[in-house]
Order: structure tokens, then sequence, then C-alpha cells
């Protein structure tokens, strides 16, 4: 078969080059198309990886908040559905460690370094069956009244005697959960010098106990908020002690963080230790209860009232 004739004029040697660089150019071309590609699907496969990522911590996202959410939940019903302490009958040891302190306990502990005292009022003379009488009103539930009723069993003590004494604590779901504490629920108390009415509105879980007397709701309204205790914010606040018409108090006297972790037993054994932080703050105040008590008894007993511990606390309590 003859070859194809080239053009007249045509350099027989320029064909061969020509042609090898169109082939030069093509392959050029085809490789910047084929990186080009690529790169695109690169491109593209990043971005459907990063699109995945996204979903996977959207739905993530929906999941974790969705835990939280049932966490909340969770912790939110446990602690609505979480009981507090039922109230039993207080053990003899515990009654007999908080109501016979020594003196000197009592005396070396003085006023220790209460700052929180009764008020001084003026108010008609509080009595019952001819007697000076004592009127507190708390609730199991609350742990301020948990801490205040260790100080005034103690005080009171040393006057007469209890009978059916309860023992519990405050609810867990308060500020300073599950104080360890008595109860007046029930109780009864027995005295030649005073009387006593002690009030448990609720139980520890909120149920309702003891109903004040329509006398005793009328002295709760009225002196239990300025200018006789408290402010305008805390009327009507409990414990809230009402003492012969003479002294009134509210709220406690030291933090109920004093018993954080102590059992009853515990807290009696310390209270005839005073160098313990509970007798220091306890028995102090024990001693300020007695020396208002004192003053209204005429000084009776004088075992009591001319104690060392008595004094320093009469010493420092607020007068009108």
């Amino acid at each position: 078969m003859a070859s194809k004739r080239r053009p007249t004029g045509t350099p027989a040697n320029l064909s061969a080059p020509a042609s090898a660089s169109a082939s030069a150019s093509r392959s050029k071309a085809e490789e910047r198309r084929t990186k080009r590609l690529a790169a695109a699907e690169q491109a593209r496969r990043e971005l459907a990886a990063r699109q995945r990522r996204s979903r996977l911590m959207g739905v993530g996202a929906i999941i974790a908040a969705v835990v939280v959410v049932l966490a909340i939940v969770v912790a939110v019903g446990l602690m609505h559905n979480q009981e507090g302490a039922k109230t039993t009958a207080a053990s003899d040891d515990v009654i007999s460690g908080v109501t016979s302190i020594p003196a000197e306990t009592f005396d070396k502990v003085g006023a220790g370094s209460i700052k929180t005292l009764p008020n001084p009022i003026t108010a008609d003379p509080l009595t019952a069956n001819g007697k000076p009488r004592i009127v507190y009103v708390g609730a199991e539930y609350c742990p301020f009244c948990a801490a205040e009723r260790w100080s005034l069993v103690a005080a009171l003590g040393r006057f007469g005697s209890f009978s059916g004494l309860g023992q519990t604590a405050s609810t867990p779901k308060d500020v300073f959960p599950d104080t360890p504490t008595l109860s007046f629920h029930g109780s009864s108390y027995t005295s030649d010098y005073i009387s006593f009415t002690g009030y448990e509105t609720q139980d520890t879980n909120g149920n309702p106990l003891d109903t004040l007397s329509a006398d005793d709701e009328a002295l709760f309204e009225k002196y239990n908020a300025p200018p006789y205790v408290g402010t305008s914010d805390t009327a009507g606040s409990i414990p809230f002690i009402a003492m012969f018409g003479s002294y009134a108090s509210q709220g406690a006297s030291y933090s109920p963080d004093l018993f954080k972790g102590k059992t009853h037993a515990e807290v009696a054994e310390a209270m005839q230790d005073p160098s313990t932080d509970i007798a220091k703050n306890v028995d102090a105040m024990a001693n300020f209860f007695s020396a208002i008590i004192c003053k209204a008894t005429d000084g009776q007993p004088g075992n009591v009232c001319t104690s060392s511990g008595v004094q320093a606390a009469a010493a420092k309590l607020p007068t009108s």
C-alpha cells in the first residue's frame, strides 16, 4: 500500500516533532483534568464526611440533652419521694445525757460565744396554772428548730422533767438535711417552777401534727414579728419561743451544721464535754435560757440560778 503523498514544499523532517508536541500537550491536559477530578472527588468525600459528623454530633447532642433532662427528672423525683426520719421515742441514754449535764460543764461553758439571743419584750404575763409559762412553736422538718431544741430541753431539764420526748431528724430536702434532734410532739413537762407547752406543727415529711390553741395562735401571730423579733421578711418563722411575756426568740442561736453527721447519742455525749463545739454552743444557750427562767422564778432553784454559768449568761442578757 503506497504512502500518502505530502504537500509540495513541506520538509519531511518537520512532520514527526509536531506530532510529538501535540501528544504531549494532550497528555498534560489529561493529567490536569485527572487531578481536577481527583481533587473534586476528595472535596466531595470530605464534605460528605463533615455532613455525617455534623449529623452524628446533632444526634449526640439531642441524646445528651435527653439524658440530662432524664437525670434531672429522676433526681427531682428521688428528692421529692425521699422520706424523712421516722420519729421514735427518745432513748433513756439520750434524755439522760441532755437533761443531766453536770453543773461543772455548764459553768465551764458559761456564756460561750452566743451572739443571737432572745429579745426582751413587754407583753402581758404568760402563765398557766399560776406558774410562769414558756410556749415553743416549731416543726419536726425544720433544721433550725432541730438545733434549738437541744438547748431548750437542756435548760428545762434543770427546772423539771419530761416524759414522752421523741427523737427524729429534720427533713432531708432542706438545708442542713437530717439534723438529729428531739421532738416535743406527744411529750409532757412537769415542774414546780414553770409551765411549758411545746408545739410541733408538722412532722419531718410535712404532715400536720399539733394545732395551736386560739390564744397561743394569737400569741404567735403578734409576737413573732417586728418590733418584737426578726424582720418583716422573717415574720412567722420558726422556731419561735415566747418566755413569760418578757422574752421572745425566733430562729436558731447557732448553726445546725454543728450536728452534721452526728447521732442523737453522740450529740448528748458531746453536750457533757465542755471542750466540744457542741457544748460551747448548745450548753451556753441553755445557760441563757436558764437565766431567763431564773428571772421568772425569782432565782429558784438556787443551785441553778446562782451557778457561775447562769450568772455569766445573765450578765450578757439584753434588757429592755
